[in-house]
């Protein structure tokens, strides 16, 4: 994740939505019994917080697919290693 995306992630004051969620009862008696455990003020910050790293994990793992098809790709059409590094090399010093 790029350190902008990032910081704009770990803004408190980031826009809220309110959704519901349909959940079963036991689960969230969980949530309200674990929270305090983690230190979160409540089961609501607690499943934001699972939300979170569970995003975090699928984006990098599709941006990751994504990188690793297009390097596939340029190989298959004649670019070279050299070539590929370079670049990723660049990108990846900005």
């Amino acid at each position: 994740m790029k350190i902008e995306a990032l910081k704009v992630r770990l803004d408190r004051n980031r826009p809220m939505t309110s959704i519901t969620i349909r959940m079963p009862e036991d689960v969230v008696e969980d949530l309200k019994r674990v929270a305090p455990l983690l230190g979160f003020s409540g089961y609501q910050p607690l499943i934001r917080a699972y939300i979170g790293q569970g995003l975090r994990v699928d984006l990098e793992r599709f941006e990751s697919d994504t990188l690793t098809t297009l390097i596939a790709s340029l190989k298959r059409q004649g670019v070279s290693d050299e070539v590929i590094n370079e670049a990723l090399s660049e990108v990846a010093h900005r």
